[in-house]
């Protein structure tokens, strides 16, 4: 299973990001154990609605590299699990949270160059809470499987990788910090990851795991 994302690319990809697109009003996240192959091809698998995008999270089994999906299995899930408060699943789990749509958010990525992807989050018209705790941005660097493809019965946007900032949103910004925050990150692509299907999700969150914005890339036609 998942032979596809095995094979990596050779074709070039372009420039890709958030711009012109409709912003999510939810994230649904579906969490899989990777000792649960059958939670991957299971029929019931939560859906998006029309506005939602999926994040889907492969997360380490008790088989280690024996488990059923452990090729694209990765500790990232756990750290986002710990931050909704939840337990990993034995099987799976789903996770539905509304975005706010506070402030503008970009994500952008560009082409994979000697294992990395430059990707970058930038939010612009940010709450301020003076006092408060900082945002948190999450960047995702996701591959796209379509419904039908490697047995998933759902589109998938499968993590293969994760950066966190730390924004303070405790001070005003100054007359010439109206640009707002800004994340830039070199990502490491997986082993096997087909970067033909690779776009990247960010997220912003409050001190109250409130979800502020998101937004997704995608890539224009040359």
């Amino acid at each position: 299973m998942l032979a596809a994302s095995l094979v990596p690319s050779v074709q070039a990809q372009p420039s890709c990001s958030s711009d012109g697109q409709a912003r999510p009003v939810a994230l649904v996240e579906r969490f899989i154990n990777a000792d649960c192959r059958d939670c991957w091809n299971d029929a019931a698998t939560p859906r998006v609605r029309r506005g939602q995008v999926a994040l889907d999270w492969v997360l380490p089994g008790s088989g280690g590299e024996d488990a059923p999906l452990s090729v694209v299995a990765s500790r990232d899930g756990l750290k986002r699990l710990q931050a909704l408060g939840q337990a990993s699943p034995a099987g799976s789990s789903s996770k539905t949270t509304a975005v706010a749509g506070q402030g503008r958010l970009r994500v952008a990525h560009g082409l994979p160059v000697s294992g990395y992807i430059g990707a970058s989050i930038a939010l612009r018209g940010a709450p301020r809470n003076k006092g408060g705790p900082p945002l948190t941005a999450w960047l995702a660097l996701v591959e796209t499987i379509p419904a039908g493809t490697e047995g998933t019965p759902v589109p998938r946007n499968l993590v293969r990788n994760l950066v966190q900032a730390s924004w303070d949103v405790r001070t005003p910004l100054s007359k010439n910090e109206q640009s707002g925050f800004l994340e830039t990150r070199s990502m490491d692509v997986p082993p096997g990851m087909n970067t033909q299907g690779a776009k990247v999700i960010g997220w912003v969150q409050d001190g109250q795991g409130r979800v502020v914005a998101a937004a997704q890339s995608r890539c224009a036609a040359r």
